[in-house]
């Protein structure tokens, strides 16, 4: 059995190849070295995963793709854990944005981009990353995530810019108030939980207003971002995460209006990662 995980702040794919063909999923807490130290991770594995490995032992190999990896530091904070639950298993552990890069455009040139809770781009060259736009984080970047997304909403509410209907829905659908939300953004961290408000502009996708707030988001990280790269409309864009597979219409109207060609659009990209290590035979 080999094992490949996408790992994300909030949830880890882990994809398990039985016999070069088999492939079964199953989930986890997700977890971040930024924020998990070893000992943390080691106790999700053992909690969480091991119990849906009824055959564990027999894994040999480990491919690990996940958030905050940013240098080889954070790598090794993962990889300490991996290898204390799988102690004779071979075990590479890469950063998500590398991850993203190989599901989507497996070994050809291209652009890939993560639109998920947060945002990330690179321009890869059908090996390794060549280029890459730093990404922020969400106080001072994420530009198209479910974040930005969220913030741009809220400020549209809390301005009294929302036109009378959707205020109406908002505040329906979200009775706690302007207070509540407020000290829930500032006093228990706002990323993940801005995010959330992106459920009631894809329920609303079809009023003018809310179209265009999102173009205006999708469009900021295509400007400050994919439009950095040289070439950039010379190669696919590629698309992972769930903003990208929820809003592909309005994402696929802002790249025709920029020139861009757009490639794949992958909600899950473990799956296509399982092809790119362990590709299936014809």
């Amino acid at each position: 059995m080999n094992i490949i995980a996408d790992c994300g702040s909030t949830k880890c794919d882990w994809l398990l190849v039985r016999n070069g063909r088999d492939r079964d999923l199953v989930n986890t807490q997700g977890f971040s070295p930024f924020f998990h130290t070893t000992e943390e991770i080691e106790d999700i594995l053992r909690s969480q995963l091991l119990p849906k490995l009824p055959d564990w032992t027999a894994a040999e190999r480990v491919w690990f793709y996940g958030t905050g990896i940013h240098d080889e530091d954070r790598a090794a904070v993962v990889r300490r854990a991996l290898q204390a639950v799988f102690p004779s298993v071979e075990v590479e552990v890469y950063h998500d944005l590398l991850g993203a890069a190989r599901a989507v455009c497996q070994r050809s040139a291209g652009i890939a981009c993560i639109l998920g809770t947060g945002s990330n781009s690179c321009y890869y060259d059908g090996s390794r990353i060549v280029d890459n736009v730093p990404s922020l984080g969400w106080l001072l970047g994420d530009e198209g995530s479910g974040t930005h997304l969220g913030k741009a909403l809220l400020r549209a509410w809390f301005y009294r810019e929302l036109p009378a209907d959707l205020n109406n829905a908002f505040n329906a659908e979200y009775p706690e108030g302007p207070v509540s939300i407020k000290n829930r953004i500032y006093e228990k961290g706002g990323n993940a939980y801005l995010a959330t408000f992106t459920t009631f502009l894809s329920a609303h996708l079809q009023h003018p207003f809310i179209r265009n707030l999102v173009a205006e988001c999708l469009g900021e990280f295509l400007d400050r971002h994919v439009r950095k790269y040289s070439g950039y409309q010379h190669v696919p864009v590629h698309f992972v995460g769930a903003i990208a597979h929820h809003f592909s219409e309005v994402l696929a109207e802002c790249l025709h209006k920029r020139n861009m060609r757009l490639g794949l659009i992958v909600r899950k990209p473990v799956y296509a990662l399982g092809e790119y290590h362990m590709p299936l035979a014809e």
